[in-house]
């Protein structure tokens, strides 16, 4: 019994000497060494006072009140929110990107480089975006660019002391340098103080049904149908339980009815929604990195990368908590966000050194009237009055069509319109946008002020919004002049507003009045006054971010304004494997008068560069952004012509590099990107390509066993140059169409670079539209448009009631856009819709998530316009010729090769290959051909067999003799054809002669072109005319008519 009891009594006595406290304390930043003689306190002081002098200039940094009094301000409320060590964290790492000579001469570390030049020469861009660039302490220590006190910036926005939480300033690095930034983190603090934070993937609403049906094994077409009907909105969304409300705006009457009325349902739905949210996998968050004092084992659970050894920046290590269980337990999260727009520029800007010699920085470009870059001959103004043109591609925040419109009707003039224009172009604000245009260009074109104020006290704060509320920042101020609010508390104002707390809003409406009313204004002005804050708060933006990214819109601009063969030149190689993007800035630099050359084998880098040999430079196509060919591949290549030279010839080509290391399938496409075409045709390289590289592995292998080949010798003795057969003649190599020549280099490069097979159709339909397809954005939703392009795919299904329908895709020079035909609308045009058809499209756009597509109305083609690409000429019918083995089959190549005017249908089925020619009746002339300047004129010419004696390419493909019509040797009916002159009419054809051999019968068979005097009679081929042929015949894309002759 004693025994029990001092057990029992040490167990208390143990109990009570356990102290476990879960509750966070305090932050765990970690420790950031200053120089001897400072504490983070006092040199973050000295940083700023230095920074002042920097940015403002001495006697401003020494007299000037309100900016000390804003300083002395900001470093209390940091100082006591325990914030010093923080900022001078961020500071480090923008030392660090910038090459800062401070910062090497403490630490004289050039990773990751070699050298301290090639450090210095790397530096890193950066641009901080959200409510950080309201600080002025950030700005003076060179961590923020945007002049808060000018811009009407509130650092309160920021760091507010009535909620105390870790400050967020968000770094945006260029997204091919950013691991560079995280990399120097874990060096600087040490690996085990440094993680990234996991995230993990939750279960929708959709994939809950979806999954839940597969385990129940209900239909899938059914689970899928259910599954739809919950809404998929991004950044909305949508739950079971939301479908299910009635009173929710996501409320689904048909599902709920099932959900009543049917078991399965039911039980499908209930099942579901136990699964919604529940995590299904997880990863790294794509920017946060956490970092401590400690090491992170003592504060979280780890976890190895998700995705591999390593993570960002080569960190190893993960934390099992999520991102807001890390911060809620004090450890420091930096994000490293990604921005390529700051790659272009710090490209662009290297481009523009070694061409000129003028060294821009993030910190010189121009971006608002009256200032000055690097070259005083360079105006901001010019970037303005390009934004009023409307050459926005390529430009930060502006290039979609919704804003290109804006910029053209706002006709912007300084850096705060362009702020006003990001904040304002949205759901909610952008309904003020034709007022603020109104107001604006009263006052700056005609120097009207047109405003009315609820009282004078409000022109300052929105004099530059010309009246209109637009920032988050002016309610603070609203609330903070003219109520009597303390900064830090108005921002409380607009959170109460934003997330709709009705019973704080009350207590903040009478607490403004009551201040208001004592700094004597009028109960009616107050009430309106704040009636006017409860509608705009819902939408007010946050004007620091606004301004960090309207500041990377004007330099950007600024840039592409004075030096856009640079600008471009950087955007295409950043972009370069992102193909509509690389379409987009090559129309881009047409439409400037900037001509874009394919890759040349001699001449290209990896990335895009810039010729000057010519009249005017000219952008060279990088080989980096040839499809299918990766950077190992070409960098072979490249390695070689650095070290050697040029290659003189195609042998010498194959000498000096292995191709076998390269690869068949890479050359295939550099060749289809007419790379090598300083020596050949890219058919005849292709032709080529397997003795290239036999000839290549021959020549390297015997080279790397030191072996002496038939012509050569070891030792540096000379070799003999003998004649290697490589590329055959032209004449002897398989034709290629020019289309196909032209779908080649599309297929490499992804664009036409020589020339588009739309181009000339397209330019006669253009003014038959009012909208391109890369124009369409969210503001045409609903609304009836006009494109021009040509049908790439098409696919025709039938609907529950048995009625055919279709969805297809139309393209044009710039994008793609997918159409949908609704069975009225596809009976009405199923025979003008065809793959490679040119058009004129009239239709409703509709938008789904991102993506628009058309709900047509109508099209209308034109035979002089809207022809199939690439077909040359009306159909003229020719005897296939027998091949080379003289099997009858041929060898496929001889129809359509492009080596005359006339293109032949595709063969018939082969059984009908040895019937005689039918006899024809004299055809008109061809129409309009857009590969020719010149009209295709008949070619009467008979076609010999060729030789079966050897291996010979095929013929060049010429039409039969042309004779006078004869009528059919029958007396029965006669079946009669008629297929339009447009599209893929020779499909139509071949699918018509195909059905007709399923009816046996004694009828005959006609076929003509619908408005063309060509008849086309088949005397030994017999079928039986049926209703049943008919309606199969007119099911047929392309059959015009169908009918019977008796004459």
């Amino acid at each position: 019994e004693g025994v029990i009891r001092n057990a029992l009594q040490n167990s208390l006595r143990i109990t009570e000497m356990c102290d476990v406290n879960l509750d966070s304390e305090g932050y765990h930043l970690p420790e950031f060494d200053v120089p001897q003689g400072y504490d983070a306190q006092s040199y973050l002081r000295a940083l700023c006072e230095e920074g002042l002098v920097w940015r403002y200039g001495r006697n401003r940094a020494e007299n000037d009140p309100d900016l000390r009094a804003r300083l002395e301000h900001e470093l209390n409320i940091i100082h006591s929110m325990g914030f010093d060590t923080y900022f001078l964290i961020v500071w480090d790492l923008c030392e660090w990107a910038a090459r800062a000579d401070r910062w090497w001469e403490a630490h004289q570390d050039p990773f990751p480089y070699s050298s301290y030049s090639e450090w210095k020469a790397n530096d890193i861009w950066w641009n901080v975006r959200g409510s950080g660039a309201g600080s002025v302490v950030a700005y003076t220590l060179g961590v923020t660019n945007i002049e808060p006190l000018a811009n009407g910036l509130i650092f309160e926005r920021f760091l507010n002391p009535g909620r105390v939480s870790m400050p967020d300033i968000d770094l945006d690095y260029p997204d091919d340098a950013r691991h560079w930034m995280v990399a120097y983190t874990k060096r600087r603090y040490g690996s085990e103080k440094v993680a990234q934070i996991i995230t993990f993937g939750t279960m929708g609403a959709r994939a809950a049904i979806r999954d839940v049906g597969r385990a129940l094994d209900m239909p899938l077409p059914e689970v899928d149908m259910i599954a739809r009907m919950v809404p998929a909105i991004p950044g909305k969304p949508a739950h079971i339980a939301d479908v299910l409300d009635k009173e929710h705006e996501f409320y689904s009457a048909e599902l709920a009815e099932r959900y009543k009325r049917e078991t399965a349902v039911k039980e499908l739905l209930d099942t579901a929604r136990s699964l919604e949210g529940i995590s299904r996998h997880a990863s790294s968050h794509a920017a946060g990195v956490i970092i401590s004092d400690r090491p992170l084992v003592e504060y979280v659970p780890l976890n190895r990368p998700t995705g591999g050894e390593e993570g960002l920046g080569g960190v190893d290590r993960v934390t099992q908590w999520p991102m807001e269980i890390v911060e809620s337990i004090g450890l420091l999260k930096v994000d490293f966000l990604g921005l390529s727009t700051l790659t272009v520029m710090r490209r662009a800007a290297r481009l523009i050194e070694e061409r000129y010699g003028i060294q821009y920085t993030m910190d010189n470009i121009p971006y608002d009237v009256g200032q000055e870059g690097p070259d005083p001959d360079k105006k901001p103004e010019a970037l303005f009055d390009m934004l009023e043109r409307g050459e926005v591609a390529g430009v930060f925040q502006v290039e979609g069509s919704g804003m290109r419109r804006l910029m053209m009707e706002m006709k912007p003039r300084r850096f705060d319109h362009i702020i006003a224009a990001i904040s304002l172009y949205r759901p909610g604000p952008m309904e003020n946008i034709p007022e603020y245009i109104r107001r604006m260009h009263a006052a700056i074109f005609e120097d009207k002020n047109i405003v009315e104020y609820h009282t004078p006290a409000l022109e300052p704060i929105l004099n530059d919004t010309y009246g209109i509320l637009v920032y988050q920042e002016q309610i603070i101020r609203i609330a903070s002049d003219l109520a009597g609010y303390e900064p830090g508390e108005a921002d409380m104002i607009r959170k109460a507003v934003a997330k709709k707390k009705k019973k704080l809003m009350e207590e903040h409406r009478q607490k403004f009045t009551e201040g208001a009313m004592a700094n004597g204004f009028s109960r009616e002005v107050c009430e309106a006054i704040w009636a006017d804050i409860e509608f705009f708060a819902r939408y007010g933006f946050n004007k620091a971010h606004a301004a960090d990214y309207a500041k990377v819109t004007c330099q950007t601009a600024f840039l592409k304004a004075h030096y856009p063969v640079e600008y471009l030149t950087a955007m295409l190689s950043v972009e370069r494997d992102n193909t509509d993007k690389v379409r987009r800035y090559f129309s881009e630099a047409k439409t400037l008068g900037i001509d874009v050359a394919p890759p040349d084998i001699n001449k290209s880098a990896l990335d895009f560069t810039i010729e000057d040999d010519g009249e005017r430079p000219l952008i060279r196509f990088g080989l980096g952004a040839i499809k299918n060919a990766g950077a190992g591949a070409i960098m072979l290549i490249i390695a070689e012509r650095e070290e050697n030279g040029p290659f003189a010839s195609l042998k010498e080509f194959c000498e000096r590099v292995d191709l076998k290391r390269v690869g068949k399938r890479p050359l295939e496409y550099m060749a289809k990107g007419r790379v090598f075409d300083c020596w050949g045709t890219p058919p005849q390289i292709v032709d080529a390509l397997d003795r290239m590289v036999n000839y290549s592995t021959t020549e390297h292998s015997a080279a790397s066993t030191g072996q002496m080949s038939l012509f050569g010798a070891v030792g540096g003795a000379p070799k003999l140059d003998i004649h290697v057969d490589l590329l055959h003649p032209e004449e002897q190599v398989t034709a290629v169409s020019h289309k196909e020549l032209l779908e080649w280099e599309k297929e490499a490069l992804g664009v036409h670079v020589s020339e588009h097979p739309l181009e000339r159709p397209l330019a006669q339909l253009l003014p038959l539209t009012n909208v391109t397809i890369s124009e369409l954005d969210a503001n045409w939703n609903g609304k009836s448009v006009k494109l021009a392009g040509m049908i790439s795919q098409i696919r025709t299904l039938t609907t529950k009631k048995g009625d055919p329908m279709a969805f297809g895709t139309l393209e044009d020079l710039d994008g793609h856009v997918d159409l949908v035909f609704f069975p009225r609308t596809w009976k009405q045009v199923r025979d003008e819709v065809m793959v490679d058809q040119v058009m004129l499209v009239i239709g409703k756009v509709q938008f789904k998530g991102d993506d628009p597509s058309i709900l047509v109305d109508r099209v209308n083609t034109n035979p002089q316009i809207a022809q199939a690409v690439g077909e040359e000429a009306a159909p003229i019918v020719e005897k296939r010729p027998s091949s080379a083995n003289g099997n009858g089959r041929g060898n496929g190549r001889t129809a359509g090769n492009g080596n005359s005017h006339f293109t032949p249908p595709p063969p018939p089925p082969d059984d009908f290959v040895a019937e005689p020619p039918p006899v024809l009746n004299t055809a008109p002339p061809p129409p309009p051909n857009f590969d020719d300047d010149t009209l295709a004129q008949p070619v009467v010419t008979a076609v010999p067999a060729p030789p079966t004696t050897k291996r010979q390419s095929p013929a060049p493909s010429v039409p039969p003799p042309i004779t006078e019509y004869r009528p059919p040797l029958t007396d029965n009916r006669t079946v009669v054809i008629e297929i339009k002159p447009v599209g893929n009419w020779q499909e139509a054809c071949r699918r018509a002669l195909r059905l007709v051999n399923e009816y046996e019968g004694n009828d005959g068979l006609s076929v003509c072109i619908a408005g063309q005097e060509l008849h086309m009679n088949f005397p030994d081929r017999r079928t039986r005319s049926c209703p049943e042929l008919f309606e199969a015949l007119r099911l047929i894309p392309g059959i015009a008519k169908v009918f019977n002759s008796t004459d």
